[in-house]
């Protein structure tokens, strides 16, 4: 989707102690509250919402967290600034201009760099975090990038154009996009198997799941994704499994040594990004027009929790 301007929310993930919170916690946007609900994923609850009051935006979408997860990233596509939240005190600290129209947000692996792409602008906006300062737009080749995602080695980012069906390669150390990936139609959700040799890109229009070889930057099979409007893509920590979203309301179950569906699981309404827990045990589904998140046990693929969270739930990151 596109919006005029831009926001990125950086929020430093204190609890009200001032110490890091234990993980894993979820972090889930709530698009319209402009919240990020809080979960413990041992209880399944939500312990709090960001900010304690008022909001971080008109319309917050993609988020990230830094590898040590200290600090939070939030991207709100009204108001023009990064935004600054220290948790232990729950308010805003600072502003940063970024660029216009962000949707995805991603951390390289070693934790320096942000990148977020940027729809109207047809860019990839890299951000230093140390210094908080934007270092480099990049122009890209397609049109209307939607989710921006590093390559395990950091080497790499790729930007799913959802306007121009295709999918840009950037090499990371030139800052320069070296291919450009034809899509089964509007690409939006990347995921890496952590070896870092296939990539695996959810085309919405197709209903199909696109595996990438990264040693050729050529797609080698197109997966019927068994649902409709197929969106969001996690990859379990082992490589095993590849869970693709349907906005139609299920989650397509991936097993990469044959690139097969294997199963359909039922979640809520128009269900969008998702995230994994590090040990790989539960999957977590934001379900956008439920204003709900389902838990699901990937052992036994089943729904085992439904955790109500703000107005319509973009996505999820764990740490």
């Amino acid at each position: 989707m596109k919006f005029k301007q831009t926001t990125i929310l950086l929020v430093a993930a204190l609890s009200a102690s001032g110490l890091a919170l234990a993980a894993p916690y979820a972090y889930v946007p709530n698009e319209k509250d402009g919240t990020v609900s809080v979960i413990d994923t041992e209880t399944d609850t939500v312990t709090h919402t960001l900010p304690a009051k008022g909001s971080l935006g008109k319309k917050i979408q993609g988020i990230a967290l830094d590898p040590e997860a200290k600090t939070l990233f939030v991207v709100d596509a009204t108001s023009g600034a990064h935004k600054v939240v220290n948790l232990t005190t729950q308010k805003l600290q600072e502003k940063i201009p970024v660029g216009e129209s962000p949707e995805g947000i991603s951390f390289s692996p070693d934790g320096k760099t942000l990148a977020i792409c940027l729809e109207e602008e047809n860019k990839v906006a890299f951000v230093d975090f140390n210094s908080l300062k934007m270092t480099k737009k990049v122009k890209i080749q397609g049109k209307n990038p939607e989710h921006c995602v590093y390559s395990p080695d950091g080497k790499w980012l790729l930007a799913s154009n959802e306007e121009s069906s295709d999918v840009d390669v950037l090499e990371v150390a030139s800052k320069k996009s070296v291919a450009r990936i034809k899509s089964a139609g509007h690409p939006r959700g990347i995921g890496f198997l952590p070896n870092g040799k296939f990539a695996y890109i959810a085309n919405e229009e197709s209903n199909t799941v696109d595996v990438i070889d990264t040693a050729t930057w050529a797609a080698i099979k197109s997966i019927p994704a068994q649902g409709e409007r197929t969106n969001g893509i996690a990859v379990s920590p082992d490589g095993a499994t590849v869970y693709a979203s349907n906005g139609a309301g299920s989650v397509s179950v991936i097993e990469t040594a044959g690139n097969t569906v294997t199963t359909t699981i039922q979640v809520g309404k128009r269900p969008w990004n998702m995230a994994i827990t590090p040990d790989g045990k539960k999957l977590y589904v934001a379900n956008g027009r439920s204003d709900n998140i389902s838990v699901i046990d990937t052992a036994t693929q089943q729904v085992i929790q439904t955790i109500a969270v703000g107005k319509l739930p973009w996505g999820v990151v764990i740490r």
